[in-house]
């Protein structure tokens, strides 16, 4: 066959992808990666929330002191009648929190402070977000134990990455048996 030569592709008979020309290789080996994040999800806060109000409006000894549980963007406003109905309501809270999944880490609660009267009032802070100084402890804490997998701290969470998959398991079992001060979780696992 004298100097057979690819057509070139027309729109009326496009070219089979086996005879396009070959103009670039590229091999790269197979990187897997996750996020290491401290969130939570905000509607089944909101449920938990609503729930407890609730709990307070129908149980005999919460019903009559008049409290209020408001959420915010990034706080739980209590207002209640004492500091003995205000650790009622932490309970409360905290069980409507774990029944819906949520950690109970992501609460941060804030000083009492005397509202009108007698009433009290507390922030409890939501945490969200992994800060530096703990995002620096798990990226040493993989470096130290695991060689083959990198950890880089990016913004608020961190991202590890390695070659093989079962690395990355290893990894997420081990963090899980840290006791940070903010609940993690994985995600993006690729």
């Amino acid at each position: 066959m004298p100097n057979a030569q690819c057509p070139m592709p027309n729109s009326q008979f496009p070219m089979p992808n086996s005879q396009l020309p070959i103009t670039h290789y590229h091999f790269m080996a197979a990187s897997y990666s996750f996020d290491i994040v401290s969130d939570f999800d905000r509607q089944e806060l909101v449920n938990a929330v609503d729930q407890t109000t609730r709990e307070i409006q129908s149980r005999y000894d919460l019903k009559d002191t008049k409290t209020t549980v408001e959420l915010g963007a990034e706080a739980i406003t209590v207002n209640t009648d004492s500091e003995f109905t205000l650790d009622a309501i932490h309970t409360v809270l905290q069980t409507k929190a774990a029944k819906r999944n949520l950690s109970l880490k992501i609460f941060d609660y804030g000083k009492i402070e005397a509202a009108s009267g007698t009433r009290v009032r507390q922030e409890i802070k939501l945490k969200k977000g992994i800060d530096q100084e703990i995002a620096k402890k798990i990226t040493k804490l993989i470096r130290d134990e695991f060689k083959k997998i990198q950890g880089s701290i990016q913004g608020d969470a961190v991202r590890v990455s390695a070659k093989d998959k079962d690395d990355l398991q290893l990894v997420i079992q081990r963090l899980k048996q840290e006791d940070y001060p903010v609940a993690l979780q994985f995600t993006n696992y690729r």
